[in-house]
């Protein structure tokens, strides 16, 4: 399926190409594919009755540290701002909350495994099916090209942040595999 991933800090050199800005400055509905967007009632994964506004609430609000434990208020923001919790501000990183209440520390690989990949796909199957399916049906007719900040799909790639344009991608393709 001819769909790819290429930065928007760079002009894309493709012809013929459609292509789709799904970062939270991206237009609508394709916006709603970015981590920040406002869903609503997402699970947040090892906490059990919890939900999140966004992806990337969830994935801000149990990040861990030196200076600051979880902040369950980022679940909340609906704004697509003032989500980021940065090192400048709270100090190095000690990894991500196993869940809102839990006692344990994920490293950054763990946590990309067991928090962001489950909410982002819950999002992707609960949430934007629609949109999915209008990639899908694009996919089929010409070269689709996603704009995303980053372009690393490789979740074992640790030093870059991951692309979730490149989930969406797999994603896209994955439901358009005939099974076997």
């Amino acid at each position: 399926m001819p769909i790819e991933v290429a930065s928007k800090r760079r002009k894309v050199q493709r012809p013929g190409a459609v292509v789709v800005d799904v970062t939270s400055r991206g237009p609508d509905p394709w916006v709603r594919f970015s981590p920040f967007y406002p869903h609503g009632q997402i699970p947040v994964p090892l906490s059990p009755g919890v939900t999140s506004e966004s992806v990337e609430g969830l994935w801000q609000a149990l990040k861990v540290f030196d200076g600051a434990d979880v902040d369950p208020p980022k679940l909340a923001v609906t704004s697509m701002k003032g989500l980021k919790r940065t090192v400048r501000r709270f100090g190095p990183v000690r990894g991500h909350r196993a869940g809102l209440g839990g006692e344990g520390l994920l490293d950054y690989r763990s946590a990309r495994l067991e928090i962001y990949l489950p909410a982002y796909r819950w999002v992707l199957e609960h949430r934007l099916a629609a949109e999915v399916a209008r990639l899908r049906e694009l996919a089929e007719t010409a070269d689709v090209v996603l704009l995303d900040y980053t372009t690393n799909g490789d979740v074992e790639d640790l030093g870059t942040p991951l692309s979730h344009a490149a989930l969406v991608a797999d994603h896209v393709r994955r439901i358009a595999a005939p099974a076997s």
